[in-house]
């Protein structure tokens, strides 16, 4: 398992568990969070549910390796305040847009925030499950914790999963946002378009018979001077738009440092590099 914590809102999610959990059973649950403990791992209906393999200790009479069930679930934001935190993050743009290209804002938990709802916790009252089914009947146990560090990992790579275990689905999110005045004028922009599959006489592209004899004077010479300055090209209005839909750490990405930002810098250089010999 790649180092949780790597985005700001990991960090953030780790940090905020420190802030109300024994910081020392958090830190040696760690090793629990990787793929060689954690044998199934789902998120379904904003549910938590792993299979944690446990330890083999004669001294406990434990001659079998266990397998423990450990479920955790965040307090769900109720519905009327999840419309409410809509209304607000649909009338900025700034948010609407990064939001719509599946990109985590920096100032979203700002956002909640003025608006009264959590999305990261801050206390046990956030957590609405935490079980275990190890005989540890301190909560939470190192299978628990170990689930915490896979959670803060798969927020890496997914931030959208806070709303979804908030809950609220990221198609829901989307969904919402598109209604919202500013979301309707940005989700044209930002939506993929299928294009329509057209029928092919050929495999190979035809000749045409031309409509009259061409002009050769006019091809090699033409009928204008072509112009002496080109007009600077404009840069889109949303840039990047395939590549910021991947986010900053997609599944493939196992680097520390961010996708988007390595391709922003690779698109620069693409750009300036031969722009004085045009």
């Amino acid at each position: 398992m790649a180092s949780p914590g790597k985005t700001w809102w990991g960090q953030r999610f780790l940090a905020a568990l420190e802030g109300f959990t024994d910081s020392g059973r958090l830190a040696r649950g760690r090793a629990y969070g990787s793929d060689s403990r954690i044998l199934k791992f789902a998120i379904a209906d904003a549910v938590v549910t792993a299979t944690v393999r446990g330890n083999i200790n004669p001294y406990y009479g434990v001659y079998k390796e266990p397998r423990y069930t450990t479920k955790i679930q965040m307090t769900p934001i109720p519905a009327p305040d999840w419309q409410k935190a809509i209304a607000y993050l649909g009338g900025r743009a700034g948010l609407v847009c990064k939001l719509l290209l599946n990109e985590m804002p920096d100032t979203i938990e700002a956002a909640f925030a003025d608006v009264k709802l959590p999305l990261l916790p801050r206390d046990r009252k956030d957590f609405r499950l935490t079980n275990c089914s190890c005989p540890d009947h301190a909560n939470p146990c190192k299978h628990i914790a170990g689930v915490y560090y896979r959670l803060a990992a798969q927020l890496d790579h997914d931030p959208f999963l806070l709303f979804e275990l908030r809950g609220l689905s990221r198609a829901a999110l989307r969904e919402a946002l598109s209604r919202t005045p500013l979301g309707e004028a940005l989700a044209g922009v930002v939506d993929d378009h299928a294009l329509p599959l057209v029928a092919a006489d050929s495999y190979y592209t035809r000749p045409l018979p031309a409509p009259a004899p061409p002009d050769y004077r006019s091809f090699w010479q033409g009928g204008r001077r072509l112009p002496t300055e080109i007009e600077p090209a404009t840069p889109a209005a949303v840039p990047g738009i395939l590549v910021k839909k991947a986010g900053d750490f997609p599944p493939f990405w196992d680097r520390e440092g961010s996708f988007v930002a390595v391709m922003e810098e690779v698109y620069l250089r693409v750009r300036s590099k031969n722009k004085d010999s045009l």
